[in-house]
């Protein structure tokens, strides 16, 4: 149709024709086209996710996570937050009021944790035996601290003697552990730390991603301060929450700074509006947060209550200590000797002499549709993980996981030397 014909045959879309046009030379502006691959259909593999996570996630939370979006600042949202504070609260085993989700995955706990409660110039002690202790230290030194490092080599565990007499050389104002060091599959002990902490006027930050509900923790009875965790390890909820809790001495710290956190997004004074947490009557609009992670958090959560933490801990030892004994029945070694500190969740062998640990990974994906993964950070080179969590925390993919490896033995080449 011509502009005139358009004028003769429909007056309306005469009146419009100048906005036609600008349609048209909007569209006719496109260069790029739709990419082939998005129009596809999406697909993705069941794997197993033997690894040191995410782990397979149950029917029952993967089905939590399509209900229908609702608000974010809806009354409704505001009580399955309040739901999951609770949870968080059994979990973590304190009664800290400032218990909150974070809208990011385990890193996003770990900065809000350092840059709420640590302003620039203020001194830092970060145990280092792995990936998170480096991350924290990164993490510290970008915001302005004066990072002290307490480090040993992968799989070496800190005794209370020397925390102590770092702590008293360098009076940090937080001291980071982490509980479940999975790069290196060790389990740190942190009895009497808090105790430690509190007889220097330091907080007690403790990480605890890869080992909560596989391993006991009482943050409460060991005086822990902050605590934080991920939602894709034993939670067993798809990534991208991250559970945390301040107690009133981190609080008095956090809330009485001289300089705003770094991160405005991270910013425990809106942050503990949002989630209900200032004893304010109006929650006020701070960013929008992950409505159906939210969700699968919540039955993660509602799942570890229902089953126990003391039989999720019982359970997390007894299948991996029939992975240890398969595991050495292969002829592989324990990277942790002690079998007192290994992490449950995540076990660590030594590469076995003469294999590539990458040709044996690749091999266990391509015929088994299995993941393991070797070692992170300082551990790259030095050992293969295992992670057995939350619902792949069973004997039967503990059988899985020995029979990959057995056929990746038995088939990938080894070295002569």
């Amino acid at each position: 149709y011509s502009q005139a014909a358009v004028a003769r045959d429909c007056p309306l879309a005469a009146r419009s024709a100048p906005l036609l046009q600008r349609l048209e030379r909007s569209m006719s502006s496109v260069t790029i086209p739709p990419p082939a691959c998005i129009l596809r259909p999406l697909e993705v593999p069941y794997r197993y996710l033997f690894g040191p996570g995410p782990s397979n996630v149950p029917p029952r939370v993967l089905a939590s996570g399509s209900r229908p979006i609702i608000g974010h600042l809806h009354p409704e949202m505001y009580e399955i937050m309040n739901d999951i504070k609770k949870g968080i609260h059994y979990a973590f085993q304190t009664e800290n009021n400032m218990t909150i989700a974070m809208s990011g995955s385990g890193h996003a706990a770990m900065e809000c944790a350092v840059f709420n409660t640590v302003e620039p110039g203020e001194s830092v002690l970060i145990a280092i035996n792995g990936i998170w202790g480096e991350r924290v230290a990164e993490i510290a030194e970008r915001m302005g601290a004066n990072v002290h490092k307490l480090v040993k080599a992968p799989g070496g565990h800190f005794t209370n003697i020397e925390i102590e007499k770092a702590i008293g050389k360098h009076k940090p104002v937080l001291f980071f552990l982490a509980h479940g060091e999975s790069s290196a599959g060790l389990c740190q002990p942190v009895d009497g730390i808090g105790d430690i902490c509190r007889k220097h006027n330091c907080l007690f930050l403790v990480d605890t991603v890869a080992s909560l509900g596989a391993a006991p923790i009482f943050m409460d009875k060991q005086n822990i301060d902050i605590l934080y965790t991920g939602s894709q390890k034993a939670l067993n909820a798809p990534p991208g929450t991250a559970p945390i809790s301040f107690n009133d001495r981190a609080c008095h710290k956090m809330f009485n700074r001289k300089t705003k956190p770094v991160s405005y997004l991270f910013d425990m004074t809106h942050l503990s509006n949002y989630w209900g947490c200032d004893g304010k009557a109006v929650r006020a609009y701070h960013h929008t947060g992950p409505v159906s992670g939210f969700f699968a958090l919540r039955e993660s959560l509602a799942i570890l209550a229902e089953k126990g933490l003391e039989e999720s801990w019982r359970k997390h030892k007894e299948v991996a200590a029939y992975l240890y004994r398969g595991l050495e029945d292969l002829g592989l070694e324990l990277f942790i000797p002690d079998k007192d500190l290994r992490l449950p969740s995540v076990t660590t062998i030594s590469i076995p002499e003469g294999y590539d640990w990458r040709e044996m990974l690749v091999y266990i994906m391509k015929h088994h549709q299995m993941e393991m993964t070797g070692g992170l950070g300082p551990s790259i080179g030095m050992v293969m993980r295992i992670g057995l969590m939350g619902y792949n925390c069973e004997k039967t993919n503990a059988d899985k996981a020995l029979h990959a490896l057995a056929d990746a033995l038995k088939n990938c080449k080894k070295s002569k030397a």
